[in-house]
């Protein structure tokens, strides 16, 4: 059983910055993609962003896009979201999530919560107006 943790999540305030991370306790790590999602009460899961298993691809959603970074250490087995320029919308429960059936990033494959078998708990940030 694959186990992700996140960090990093806070209160802050809008313009602001902030990285989340995610550790996998996974030795194949470097072999799939992982993906940030988000969630507010009330509202479905979102996409947010992937990444590929070398790093080397990204997709994002159009919401943040520009603002938000994901990068990845396979060194260490963690997935890293960077926000950038924080927006009150963007206040949410941040998931990681891994996935373990199609490693090419593939935008419509990938931005489906539903093809994510590993998740994480979920770290909450908050950007205050």
């Amino acid at each position: 059983q694959v186990q992700l943790v996140e960090s990093g999540g806070g209160l802050v305030q809008a313009g602001d910055s902030l990285k989340l991370s995610c550790a996998a306790s996974e030795s194949a790590f470097s072999s799939y993609v992982m993906g940030w999602f988000r969630q507010t009460p009330g509202l479905e899961r979102e996409f947010v962003a992937a990444i590929s298993g070398s790093g080397g691809r990204t997709i994002y959603a159009d919401s943040v896009e520009g603002r938000f970074t994901a990068a990845r250490d396979n060194d260490k087995d963690t997935v890293y979201l960077q926000m950038q320029s924080l927006k009150p919308e963007d206040t949410a429960v941040y998931y990681c999530a891994m996935c373990t059936t199609l490693q090419y990033l593939t935008a419509s494959y990938h931005s489906s919560e539903g093809h994510y078998r590993y998740w994480g708990q979920g770290t909450r940030v908050t950007v205050s107006s």
